[in-house]
């Protein structure tokens, strides 16, 4: 297999096992450098294995139906893979206030469903960042964070 098609299994299954709908916490440590760079518009950065993991575990705490796959194939070119995503989940578990803008009180019900597409490095085999542009505008506006204008 090319350097390409092996990235993109090893970006196939973190965004099964790491974003789907049944987190395995184990494939952080497993799939990731040291020092993974995580950064989306909606969080502050995370660096580092554990940053990554404890970030993971209170968003899925608070949003226990959290769940994103796969919007199109995954593009891959040396080091870098691109996939586009659909995802979201409903707030019922206890205050989140990890989002840049805002922040919910425990068990809102309130729902996110948002698109976004993601860039991942992959060094010697393993995640070295996953950066996202996602529709940060419309999950803040579903959550009530946000107001249209």
């Amino acid at each position: 297999m090319s350097k390409e098609q092996d990235n993109k299994g090893i970006v196939g299954r973190w965004f099964t096992e790491f974003w789907g709908n049944t987190w395995n916490p184990t494939v952080v440590d497993e799939l990731c450098t040291a020092d993974i760079l995580l950064q989306y518009s909606l969080h502050a950065p995370r660096r580092g294995r554990a940053d990554v993991k404890a970030f993971m575990a209170a968003f899925r705490e608070a949003f226990p139906d959290l769940s994103f796959a796969g919007a199109a194939d995954l593009i891959a070119e040396g080091d870098y893979v691109v996939g586009r995503w659909v995802g979201g989940g409903t707030h019922t578990g206890p205050a989140f206030g990890d989002f840049l803008h805002g922040s919910l009180p425990a068990g809102s019900g309130r729902k996110m469903r948002f698109t976004g597409t993601t860039v991942l490095r992959v060094q010697n085999g393993k995640i070295a960042e996953e950066i996202g542009l996602d529709d940060g505008v419309t999950a803040l506006t579903q959550l009530g964070l946000i107001r249209a204008a």
